[in-house]
């Protein structure tokens, strides 16, 4: 599959270089097609990695996944243009974290609304999936580093597009019974809004490498 992964940082980084080692023809994108970030992934991704700008990655893809940091998610994916993600499911990986005031970050958006559907509002015409934002960068792509029978969530309001979604993330080995759906992209606000109580665990544990369990009666 040809995918488009908007954004250089670790998360980006980590998810492209997954996705390319599943045997995907990965575009990272970036704010300029010409920056170090992009330039030093590239050095190691391979002959099915390439680089460019947001609109160069959009545009070549048939899935993007939206890794940039929350703050700037919005001008990212007008930058890569709504033409070049009409039609596609766009996963959107960001949490809306503002450290502007130090630590800990505090949301930039909640309650009553999220990044997720700020996105979906944006760019009416692709399908937006919210996943991936609940765990760590190397959590999303090695599951198995968590022990136990631990949970990943989704929400979208297409439902073809989160079923895609979920085979995809089986193959970054998420078994699809762990995979939980919340439903419409409103159940981004709660996915978002767990990441002040991930930062906590984070603290108190002292590893980014932990997951949460959910178990029904």
């Amino acid at each position: 599959m040809r995918i488009a992964v908007l954004g250089t940082g670790t998360v980006g980084r980590t998810i492209a270089t997954k996705l390319v080692d599943l045997g995907h023809e990965v575009t990272m994108g970036s704010r300029s097609s010409d920056s170090e970030a992009l330039r030093d992934w590239l050095k190691d991704a391979g002959e099915a990695a390439g680089g460019g700008s947001f609109a160069d990655a959009a545009a070549a893809a048939e899935l993007v996944f939206n890794c940039t940091a929350g703050g700037a998610s919005l001008d990212a994916l007008a930058a890569a243009g709504a033409d070049n993600l009409a039609g596609k499911i766009l996963v959107d990986v960001a949490n809306p974290l503002d450290f502007s005031h130090g630590m800990p970050p505090t949301l930039t958006v909640c309650n009553d609304d999220s990044l997720g559907e700020r996105i979906q509002a944006a760019v009416p015409q692709a399908k937006v999936v919210k996943a991936l934002n609940t765990v760590n960068a190397e959590v999303m792509v090695a599951p198995e580093k968590v022990g136990g029978d631990h949970a990943l969530f989704i929400c979208g309001n297409d439902d073809t597009a989160k079923s895609e979604t979920t085979a995809l993330l089986e193959s970054f080995g998420w078994p699809g019974r762990r995979v939980i759906d919340l439903g419409d992209i409103s159940a981004a606000r709660g996915m978002e809004m767990y990441l002040p109580l991930w930062l906590r665990l984070m603290g108190s544990l002292e590893t980014p490498e932990f997951n949460i369990e959910v178990h029904k009666a």
